[in-house]
């Protein structure tokens, strides 16, 4: 499983971090980082619910 990010829809406003601290962070410019492409298996259902709670459905899954 891989996630993609729409940068041009993306706000930075850390829903996804609320749910998967461990996959997605911002930096210091409040910028979405991905700690990786590929998701841990321990991760995949916390990043499913970080997905569908995107308020810009700026977040994919692949794979």
């Amino acid at each position: 499983m891989e996630i993609d990010v729409d940068r041009s829809l993306c706000e930075a406003n850390a829903i996804c971090v609320g749910f998967a601290p461990e996959v997605f962070d911002l930096d210091d410019d409040e910028e979405l980082v991905l700690a990786s492409d590929e998701v841990p298996q321990n991760q995949v259902e916390r990043v499913a619910q970080a997905v569908a709670s995107c308020p810009k459905n700026a977040l994919l899954i692949r794979g």
